[in-house]
């Protein structure tokens, strides 16, 4: 409550602010009318979705609403904010040196004069509109934009019977979410057409509760592949996202009893096994892989996985993918671990469902301030990880510039 408090004071002082550059921008008084008409709208929505919301029932669409709110009447702001802010930096010193010394405008600060003042915020308000457009867009059909992403990756210890073998990954379905049955089959279709030898689920099957997914069982289970389906939990997949009770023991429990009721519906309705701390050979023409599955391990979130008992019996040098859900087990755990894992497999942040990615320019997400490795490949010390951007969305219903993914990997044996 607290956060929603100061979060909900901080966009008021935002649309006080912006104003100011509408009224810059325009003095007819219907523009300003419609800007606060819609200002407060959204604010009296915003804090009537923070009295009624209740983690106990059915949220979906009041937490998606709030979400809206703040990508397609807020996010915008921020465009404007980055034109304001250092315009009244600088005005701010030249108006107190008018004052204080009574000097003309021609004098001093001439640059700030009012016709160029509102060519600036006219500027900023046209600028605005990008995002704006990009939100509309990321909500109406973003979200549903399944993209295939394919990368070849080699190795030299790779075993030889497994030199092009291949493996499709999805992450975060987030299945509470889904509205749109007929979008959602042609994701499925798609992770279908790429007839894979393997496949791997990272995490975060629902939102907050196992029941989540029932009407999405017969979609999913249509994902087959020649060595299996495999799956481990992400942190939305403990049950802990929803009261179950006030009682604090009462809470863990029916928390876990979800948790167990979700794994027995992947396992035994949809086919995808889940991996809890523990391994499973690959086997091919005789010779092997192990395929690791740890449960959810992030900063900030459950910490229930355990690579040591996940690993234990394993050769130190045997070839390992694991599926890890959060990335930042790589940079604690992982990368340092005395047994080798050469390619681990991650999800959990989409990206933040909200960037700019241009192959070979640029990659950019806000997400990236809280995880340095966010999205596609990375490498330390012959050492892969990748982050899949996500399959479905969460909170906010769409996804602006970082789209759906499916990815699939083909891994090569690396000649020495």
């Amino acid at each position: 409550m607290i956060f929603f408090s100061i979060s909900l004071i901080i966009f008021g002082l935002m649309d006080l602010y912006v104003y100011q550059s509408v009224k810059t921008a325009s003095s007819k008084k219907w523009v300003r009318r419609l800007y606060w008409a819609i200002s407060i709208s959204a604010y009296v929505y915003m804090i009537l979705s923070v009295l009624t919301f209740d983690s106990a029932n059915e949220s979906r669409k009041v937490l998606n609403g709030f979400m809206s709110i703040i990508m397609l009447w807020y996010m915008p702001k921020f465009v404007v904010l980055a034109f304001l802010i250092p315009e009244d930096i600088i005005r701010l010193p030249i108006g107190l040196y008018r004052r204080i010394f009574h000097t003309e405008r021609r004098e001093v600060g001439e640059q700030f004069v009012p016709g160029r003042r509102r060519f600036i915020h006219n500027v900023a308000l046209g600028l605005a509109a990008v995002p704006l457009a990009g939100v509309v867009h990321g909500i109406w059909k973003g979200k549903y934009n399944f993209r295939v992403i394919k990368k070849t990756l080699f190795f030299e210890d790779l075993p030889e019977a497994f030199d092009g073998f291949t493996i499709t990954q999805v992450s975060d379905i987030h299945s509470g979410s889904f509205d749109n049955r007929e979008k959602i089959q042609y994701g499925i279709d798609l992770i279908k057409a790429q007839n894979t030898d393997l496949f791997l689920f990272t995490g975060d099957m629902v939102n907050n509760r196992s029941e989540e997914v029932v009407a999405w069982v017969d979609v999913l289970k249509e994902i087959r592949a020649p060595y299996g389906q495999f799956a481990v939990l992400g942190n939305h997949d403990y049950g802990t996202y929803r009261t179950w009770s006030e009682d604090e023991d009462e809470q863990k429990y029916l928390a876990k009893v979800d948790t167990d009721r979700l794994v027995e519906i992947q396992e035994n309705e949809i086919g995808f096994r889940n991996l809890r701390n523990e391994s499973v050979k690959i086997e091919k023409d005789g010779q092997t892989f192990d395929l690791v599955g740890v449960e959810n391990w992030g900063e900030g979130f459950h910490q229930e996985g355990d690579l040591d008992k996940a690993t234990e019996g394993l050769e130190d040098d045997s070839f390992k993918i694991l599926m890890s859900h959060d990335p930042t087990h790589f940079d604690k755990h992982v990368k340092t671990h005395k047994k080798k894992v050469h390619l681990t497999l991650s999800g959990h942040t989409h990206g933040m469902q909200f960037g700019i990615e241009i192959p070979g320019f640029i990659k950019w997400s806000p997400i990236s301030f809280r995880y340095p490795k966010w999205a596609g490949l990375y490498e330390e010390n012959g050492k892969y990880l990748y982050v899949n951007r996500g399959f479905g969305y969460l909170a906010y219903p769409g996804r602006t510039g970082i789209w759906p993914e499916v990815t699939v990997f083909e891994l090569r044996k690396k000649s020495v």
